[in-house]
């Protein structure tokens, strides 16, 4: 629905195949034989077919064929996937373990959320990361920074609940707030205790890593081989597949183990620090991991990833990285939380792996923004045991050999079609083409240039100034637009359609069946009288009588979805998943957030005034815009919203065309309030905080996390919403703007002893 999107969101978009090395032979007719069109259909029939035979294995362990007939299929639609990866999906039965437990298993909730790390792939990234620790906690030079390191297991998470020192529950991470009850199967596990020493808190959450060991999982495909049961692809499958299992005595058979690492919802904690608490895990009968160590400065922990990475290949299990945490609990307390990430924690991955091959086409991917983005279709080649056909080329400078500011990168070296180049992956990042050979480029090779013309529509392609990207100009009338925006509105982390995957959208959308967000909800209507609607989807190729089945239900248990999920999947330009939360919980119902943007309509007003000067900055305070509007001003106050993005939302609903997509998505769909998050005995929950000027006790980052933390909204600047200001040393306009607004201030010390340390 949106004309743009954030730029990082149009390149993860990029298709990339990823199907394991030395895959079996083919069946025939060949795959690469094949038209897309007749490719895309026989995968779309054997991964129906896989999906029934999964079910019937996993779930109700009633198999229809043999193994061998299934690992039949199975090559086969490998091989397809190979051939065509414009169709690999990440839903597909060649990158899954067995079947969505939909009914085997309950759904728990997670007291406190099971997060993600972030990421650091080299030296720099971690003298960093502890750079971002000292300037959020105001450290001095000097003061020694402790963490414990560990190795980072590929296994599965997994949370134990005791309650009275018994344990009560075990959950999967699943999305990281539900995962699924697997408690009798967690009991199986010999290195899980079933009760914690008298010492141990009576409600404590262990959380940490199931894994299966090399030598298990190779004694357990042989006994698979024996049995003739299917072989596990790895130890990571295996461990996944063995937990999830709904007859806990399968499980019980299996050799699963677990590491002890970090902790949810407790009563207390048994030491002040991580490594003390690892240390009480262990008191408590838990395994930790033999390699965890407590380690001071940046130096000692890239010291301890390069023993253990040069261990890695004898320790008998997978790893991918090794995980890096402040040690002083308290820090972590005050660091707090990103969106889905803690600040005080960091993944430090395995050096990338790389390989050489031939750049065999450049083509253009456009985005639903209208992105066109160069993609680099490989000669295939293994990269670290994957085997990669398609690498990300970012942007038409990234080809040319420039940098984000005209700087060359690969010393000015362009790419060609027939170009023999480096690629890398690290972890789950999309491979890149990083280098090129020059002395193997062809004779006879073109320079690439970036096409003026959208290939989808036919549009201008037009690259405005300060942009990085070419943008299709066609807007609404452009397919492969319309199709990647509807692809977006119902992705896992937008309305989360079950059944409508990438390949039922465009088939849908050629059928013309769906061509706007609102025609997924009136398509069971349109489909004629009950009975005849199930049997009418059933009969497209692809489809099947219980996929259509399951369709209309996911699409009317999706008919009231949470603000946030609704703004999301909507498309603006440069709002991802954590600024549609801002948004929602600073508007808290559609209605007021709709309201607030049409009475903002129109170009942005802007006078200026004289600023605060930054943090810890010594330079001259500067003229900075503010706004005559209010509805502009509110936008802009909330913490976290600039006016690249504010002028983004302001453009999707100024446009018509827009306006009366949503006018025909909302008579079917109806977004729920979503209340901002309070912590109700806290004395500034649900308040409107602004800080300004330069702490002293405190970096601005840790403020406004505590802040946030404690249910107060924090805003960036000041206006007759604003409940308090906080104003450190030499603050400027804003503290002059709250005395002539009659708003509470509160010096730093003051609001220290206002909600404490």
């Amino acid at each position: 629905m949106a004309n743009a999107m954030d730029s990082a969101e149009d390149t993860a978009a990029i298709a990339h195949q990823a199907a394991p090395e030395g895959a079996p032979a083919q069946a025939s007719p060949r795959p690469d034989s094949l038209d897309p069109k007749a490719a895309e259909a026989e995968i779309a029939q054997l991964r129906e077919t896989l999906a029934h035979h999964n079910q019937l294995y996993h779930q109700q362990d009633a198999p229809e064929v043999s193994d061998a007939e299934y690992d039949a299929l199975k090559r086969r639609l490998l091989a397809l996937e190979a051939a065509h990866p414009q169709f690999l999906s990440a839903k597909s039965p060649s990158q899954t373990v067995g079947a969505a437990p939909a009914e085997g298993f309950a759904k728990v909730s997670h007291a406190v959320r099971m997060l993600s790390l972030g990421n650091a792939f080299s030296p720099e990234d971690v003298h960093e990361f502890e750079a971002r620790i000292r300037r959020f906690l105001t450290l001095t030079p000097d003061e020694p920074v402790a963490y414990t390191a560990e190795p980072k297991i590929d296994g599965v998470s997994l949370a134990l609940r005791y309650e009275g020192r018994r344990l009560v529950q075990a959950a999967t991470r699943g999305d990281g707030s539900v995962g699924e009850n697997v408690t009798a199967n967690a009991r199986t596990i010999a290195e899980i205790p079933e009760t914690l020493p008298e010492d141990a808190p009576a409600l404590f959450e262990v959380r940490g890593e199931v894994y299966m060991a090399y030598e298990d999982f190779s004694a357990l495909n042989t006994a698979q081989a024996e049995a003739g049961a299917k072989a596990f692809a790895n130890p990571r499958n295996a461990a996944a597949g063995s937990l999830r299992q709904l007859d806990a005595r399968i499980t019980a058979q299996r050799p699963l183990r677990f590491f002890a690492y970090t902790w949810g919802e407790v009563e207390r904690l048994p030491a002040e620090s991580q490594s003390g608490v690892l240390a009480a895990f262990q008191a408590w009968g838990f395994r930790t991991n033999p390699l965890a160590k407590r380690l001071e400065g940046t130096e000692a922990l890239l010291a301890h990833h390069a023993l253990i990475e040069a261990e890695r290949a004898r320790l008998g299990y997978d790893i991918d990285g090794v995980v890096y945490k402040l040690d002083r609990l308290d820090w972590q307390t005050r660091m707090g939380f990103r969106s889905n990430q803690p600040r005080w924690a960091i993944a430090h991955k395995f050096a990338a792996e790389e390989a050489t091959t031939v750049l065999e086409a450049i083509d253009i991917q456009v985005g639903r923004t209208g992105a066109l983005s160069p993609v680099a279709r490989l000669k295939p080649v293994s990269v670290g045991g994957v085997v990669v056909s398609n690498a990300t080329l970012h942007n038409e400078d990234y080809v040319a050999g420039r940098g984000a500011k005209g700087e060359p990168i690969r010393e000015g070296r362009d790419l060609r079609v027939g170009d023999t180049v480096r690629v890398y992956r690290a972890g789950d990042v999309i491979p890149k083409v990083i280098d090129v050979d020059l002395a193997r480029r062809p004779k006879g090779v073109r320079l690439w240039v970036s096409p003026e013309t959208c290939p989808a529509c036919g549009s201008p392609a037009v690259r405005e100034t300060g942009e990085a990207v070419r943008r299709c100009t066609g807007g609404l009338i452009c397919p492969a637009q319309a199709v990647e925006r509807l692809k977006h509105f119902v992705s896992r982390n937008a309305l989360d359609i079950d059944g409508l995957g990438t390949k039922q959208v465009e088939a849908l959308y050629r059928l013309g069946w769906v061509r706007e967000p609102a025609d997924i909800f009136t398509l069971e209507a349109r489909f004629g009288p009950e009975g005849s609607r199930v049997e009418r989807l059933a009969s497209l190729e692809g489809w099947g009588k219980k996929s259509a089945e399951n369709l209309f239900v996911a699409i009317q248990a999706r008919r009231r979805v949470a603000l946030s999920r609704f703004i999301f999947a909507l498309g603006i330009r440069h709002v991802g998943e954590t600024t549609a939360r801002l948004l929602a919980r600073s508007y808290t119902t559609w209605e007021a957030f709709a309201a607030a943007m049409r009475a903002a309509g129109g170009p942005v007003e802007r006078r200026t005034e004289q600023a605060d000067e930054t943090e810890g900055a010594e330079k001259p305070a500067e003229e900075i815009p503010v706004e005559d509007n209010p509805a502009h001003a509110h936008l802009l106050a909330i913490d976290g919203v600039g006016r690249t993005l504010a002028e983004a939302v302001l453009a999707f609903f100024a446009d018509a065309n827009n306006a009366r997509a949503l006018e025909h998505l909302l008579a079917h769909v109806a977004p729920e309030p979503e209340a901002a998050p309070a912590a109700t005995d806290s004395p500034v929950a649900g308040k409107t905080v602004v800080f300004t000027g330069k702490l002293a006790r405190l970096s601005r980052d840790e403020a406004k996390a505590r802040a946030e933390a404690l249910g107060a909204r924090v805003s960036g600047s000041v206006s007759a919403k604003t409940d308090i200001l906080v104003a450190g040393e030499a603050a400027g306009s804003k503290l002059k703007k709250a005395a002539a607004l009659g708003i509470e201030t509160l010096s730093e010390d003051d609001w220290i002893a206002l909600v404490g340390q």
